[in-house]
Formats: structure tokens, sequence, C-alpha cells
């Protein structure tokens, strides 16, 4: 098998893309679609999202610190890429993609109702790396459809075809190929 070698840049693919909402529900608000996410630690549960400064959610992120992190499937991929495309400096993101404002338990930015999972975030640290800024969020609350849930509340979050972004591109997820441990499993 022979390599060849690439400038050094981020090649870490797929990634989760999510819709993030932030601001105030009573006041301006925002969605920003990031695929520059993830989980970053699990007791107190965190999670991250990566912002560049000249976006319009940025002012919004460092002024209120809180956020919604808002999954994506496949019914919401036009939404999330249109949200990821255009500026909230010039266009209503929530009307323009019909998206719905929801309250949220615990911060005041909304959350996105068509969204199968929202997870709210307080910002407990902000990191300058250049060209964007990470900002760190406890996770204070999740919202789950009910609609993933089986009769004994099992979550089982990929009956929503979730989707994932790779080279400028959304896929949707594939077939299962194990569950966590199966390479260890005894017969």
């Amino acid at each position: 098998m022979s390599k060849v070698s690439f400038k050094p840049g981020n090649m870490l693919y797929p990634l989760p893309v999510v819709m993030v909402s932030v601001g105030d529900i009573a006041g301006e608000s925002n969605i920003i679609t990031v695929a520059w996410t993830g989980t970053i630690n699990s007791d107190p549960a965190m999670v991250s999202i990566s912002v560049r400064k000249s976006r319009h959610s940025y002012d919004m992120l460092v002024e209120n610190k809180e956020f919604c992190v808002n999954l994506t499937n496949k019914d919401l991929v036009f939404a999330t890429d249109f949200c990821g495309v255009k500026s909230g400096r010039d266009i209503d993101k929530w009307e323009a993609v019909k998206l719905t404002k929801g309250q949220c338990e615990k911060i005041k930015a909304p959350l996105i109702e068509e969204s199968p999972v929202n997870i709210e975030c307080k910002v407990t640290k902000m990191e300058d790396l250049g060209s964007h800024t990470i900002f760190y969020g406890e996770v204070v609350a999740v919202q789950v459809n009910k609609e993933l849930l089986d009769d004994k509340n099992v979550f089982h979050f990929n009956d929503c075809n979730p989707i994932a972004y790779s080279h400028g591109k959304y896929y949707t997820l594939g077939e299962e190929l194990g569950k966590f441990g199966y390479s260890v499993k005894k017969n």
C-alpha cells in the first residue's frame, strides 16, 4: 500500500453536522451550522463547538455564553446546509427554512423543534485557537423526540436517519457493523 503526503490539515472525517441555535428566544437569535463539534467530557457532560469570529452567531455566543446543539437528520439536510451558507446578518434563517423556535429548559437560547435531539449547553470556557474560537459547553439539559424511544424508554437515535459531513458532502449513516465491546465478547 503506498501513501501520498498532503499538507497539514484537518482530515478527521466524517464529522457530525449540527445546527447550533444561539441568542435569546425573546430577542435576537440565529442558527449556525457547525461540523467542528464533539464530545469532550462525560462527567460533567460537555461538548465543544468551534466558530469563526466573523460569524454572526459569534458575538451572541460570547455575550450570552450559552448555545443549543440541535442534532440533524435526513429530513433536516436542506436546512442544515442553508444555515451553514447563509448569514443571519442578511436573513432570518428560522423563517427562511421554516424551522420552529422552541423553549429550552435551562438556557435562554431557543431550540429547534424539528431536531430529533436538543442539547442545551452553558459555556464554561472560550479559547482562541487562531481561525476559530472553541466554546466548551457543559450540558445542562437534553430533549429527545418521544418517537425515538421504545416501550422500555431505550433511545434509538439511528431511527431518525442522522447525517454526517465528509469533504463537502452530507451522508446518512450506513449499516451497523457491531456493538461496543463485540470484539472481546465471549461466545
